[in-house]
Parts: structure tokens; sequence; C-alpha cells
């Protein structure tokens, strides 16, 4: 993302039309990311705007040096975290096992998966994850971030954050074999092939 200096300027100094421009330069990052995070469009749109405002707020805080969308992204996840961490009760009380969940089962194959079904799909399986769950998966295995910072961003134990990835992991395993058999049996299951059966 390409960022002119003067549009940074002018939209620190209120410029409507630069704030405008802006965000729309922001609004396809900061989405990409909220609709992770929400559980719904509207709340999409609500972690989005207020994210842009802090942004702006900030924005004789941000430094050249950084790439302007490493700066937003950060500032988004921690929008939805800290708009989480008000909104949902995170620490509820879960009886954790002591032993993760095996942690040899086959690794989730997002490049396999990627290519039988759409990005909207994939997400809609990371929904279907309980929120606790689908939050750390996100940091780390998406976001990229560790587990002591998840740890330090959502006030969570190692040993749940890690219990938290892995219990995601296994989830979305078993969801992608469910779903990677029924597009099996569809493309095997042809009409035609059907009609020269009976035949």
């Amino acid at each position: 993302m390409q960022v002119d200096h003067t549009l940074l300027q002018a939209s620190e100094k209120g410029d409507e039309k630069a704030l405008y421009r802006l965000y729309k330069m922001c609004y396809g990052v900061l989405h990409s990311i909220g609709s992770r995070y929400a559980v719904d469009e509207d709340e999409c749109c609500i972690l989005v705007n207020s994210a842009f405002m802090k942004i702006v707020k900030g924005l004789n805080k941000y430094s050249s040096t950084v790439p302007f969308e490493a700066w937003i992204r950060r500032i988004m996840i921690n929008n939805c975290i800290d708009h989480h961490r008000k909104h949902r009760k995170y620490k509820k009380t879960i009886s954790y096992s002591e032993e993760l969940p095996d942690s040899r089962a086959t690794p989730v194959d997002f490049n396999l998966a990627d290519k039988l079904f759409d990005a909207e799909q994939l997400k809609e399986m990371i929904k279907e994850l309980p929120p606790m769950s689908a939050t750390v998966f996100n940091l780390f295995a998406i976001d990229g971030y560790s587990h002591k910072e998840i740890c330090k961003m959502l006030g969570i134990k190692m040993g749940t954050s890690k219990w938290h990835l892995s219990h995601a992991r296994s989830k979305l395993q078993l969801r992608l074999k469910s779903m990677q058999k029924t597009a099996g049996r569809i493309r095997n299951h042809e009409p035609g092939e059907e009609r020269r059966q009976r035949v």
C-alpha cells in the first residue's frame, strides 16, 4: 500500500476530502481483518470505523520508517481485541484438559482448502469455532503473533493459549475433512454419469 505523505498531513488536519480518500485506501485491509474477528457484518463495520478513528488520531505518531499497511493492521487487530474484551466474556469457567489435543494430527492444509473452498467459506469455518479458540487461531496462525504476545493481549496463560490453538486446529481439520468428502461426492456424482448407469 503506497500512501502519499501529503495525504496523511491533510488527513491529520481534518481535511474531509483527504479523510475520505484515506478511508477508501484503508478500508480493504481493515475490513479483511475485522471480518475474521467480528460475529457479523454490522460488528465488522463498527470495528472498521472505530479503528479508522484511532488511525486518524494517531497520524501524528506515525513514522514513515514503518510500512503504513503494517501500522494500520496492528491498530485494527488491537482494536478488535479491545472490543472483544469489553463486549465478550472471555474468561468463562472452562475445564481445560491437562493434555492438549493430539498435536500429531495431520495439520490443516489451507493450500488444499483454498483450492476447494473460497475465502468466505474458510472464514465461516473459523467463525464456527468457540470464540476464544477462533481468536487465538486468528492471532497465531493468520496474524503471526506469538503465544507470549497473545497471552499479554488476551490476559490468559501460556497453556490456555496453546490449548485453544490446538483445539482450533483439530476442529478445523475435522471440518475440512468433512467438506472435502462432501465436495468429492458431488464431483463423483455427475448427473450424466447417473443417467448412463441407469441405461
